[in-house]
């Protein structure tokens, strides 16, 4: 009888859709989540932190945005 092997098998891809958010930002960091399907699982942590820090970066420029300057109405009458 064959021998079993215990060698962990090759990296595979997960098949995993990325649904686009609209966000050039976010979607970039997402597609990078696709790197971890050619890594062995020990690989995936500097993936997914890189991907965290990466979102976490995009939130936060979204929250230091600059608020609209306020719509000013004039009052024509003399």
């Amino acid at each position: 009888p064959p021998t079993p092997s215990f060698d962990p098998a090759p990296p595979a891809p997960l098949g995993i859709t990325r649904t686009p958010t609209g966000h050039a930002g976010v979607d970039a960091r997402l597609d990078r989540l696709a790197d971890a399907d050619h890594l062995a699982a020990d690989g995936h942590t500097e993936v997914y932190e890189d991907v965290h820090r990466g979102l976490r970066e995009e939130l936060t420029a979204l929250d230091a945005r600059p608020a609209p300057a306020p719509t000013r109405t004039h009052d024509n009458r003399s």
